[in-house]
């Protein structure tokens, strides 16, 4: 099967889906590991020193942005955190929609999973849980979740408007979707799109803003905009965070 949307490369999704379990699964016992090194996180450029003070090492953002920053998150709501990773923005969210709401972090690769458990279990966090699955197919009951945020992952996925029909039917009416993530500023050569290095490292499966807002738009979702975000010279690809509404049912007056 060719991946949807780029029917100019020859690279199918099971590919794309190990190259980006492998490297991630990699990562993961890297920072697990006792005697290893671990790899660079972005969490100290990406998050206020105060939020992320009490958070040990293996807590790591492999991500470009900070979507906690922009969910606008109020107690008693129930988050999705898709391509949840070490469990950062998890954690964080738990913070913010406290003891009556919930975290659910969803990531495809076992050692991520792994790793996020034992963060959680090292905090003592007690409203967040971790389940595997792929955002093309959510192991999430439709309607159920107030607000979906994600940290330069859906870029990782072959088939993307796969992804944002999940989201859309996962989200209760008046639902919110808050994420960063990497897009492009022209079209890739064959070459960009082919190479599976580039597609786990966030770049060769990013969209064009315009195509990215477009399909979340196809998806059902209304106002999609992008919150932040601008072009870098001489590279065509670059970190930016993107809104999208569920809307919620008109209701009579009358």
């Amino acid at each position: 099967m060719v991946v949807e949307g780029n029917t100019d490369m020859t690279r199918t999704a099971d590919e794309i889906k190990a190259a980006v379990q492998e490297h991630y699964g990699e990562r993961a016992k890297q920072a697990s590991s006792c005697c290893g090194t671990a790899p660079a996180s972005s969490r100290d450029k990406l998050y206020l020193v105060d939020d992320v003070a009490e958070l040990p090492d293996t807590v790591a953002s492999y991500g470009c942005g900070n979507p906690t920053a922009i969910a606008g998150l109020r107690p008693g709501e129930v988050v999705l955190d898709l391509g949840s990773g070490p469990g950062l923005d998890c954690f964080l969210s738990a913070k913010q929609v406290g003891e009556t709401g919930r975290v659910i972090g969803l990531d495809m690769t076992q050692d991520m999973l792994d790793l996020a458990n034992a963060n959680r279990d090292k905090l003592g966090v007690k409203n967040v849980e971790f389940r595997k699955g792929e955002m093309e197919s959510m192991p999430i009951d439709d309607a159920s979740v107030n607000v979906i945020i994600s940290n330069c992952v859906i870029n990782l996925s072959p088939d993307k408007d796969a992804v944002f029909r999940e989201a859309y039917r996962v989200l209760t009416p008046g639902g919110r979707f808050h994420v960063s993530d990497v897009v492009l500023s022209r079209d890739l050569s064959e070459a960009e799109k082919d190479d599976l290095a580039s597609w786990a490292g966030c770049k060769a499966g990013a969209l064009l803003q315009s195509d990215y807002l477009a399909r979340l738009g196809a998806a059902g979702f209304a106002g999609a905009r992008v919150d932040s975000g601008a072009p870098i010279e001489g590279k065509p690809w670059y970190s930016a965070t993107i809104s999208a509404f569920k809307a919620a049912p008109q209701t009579s007056c009358c």
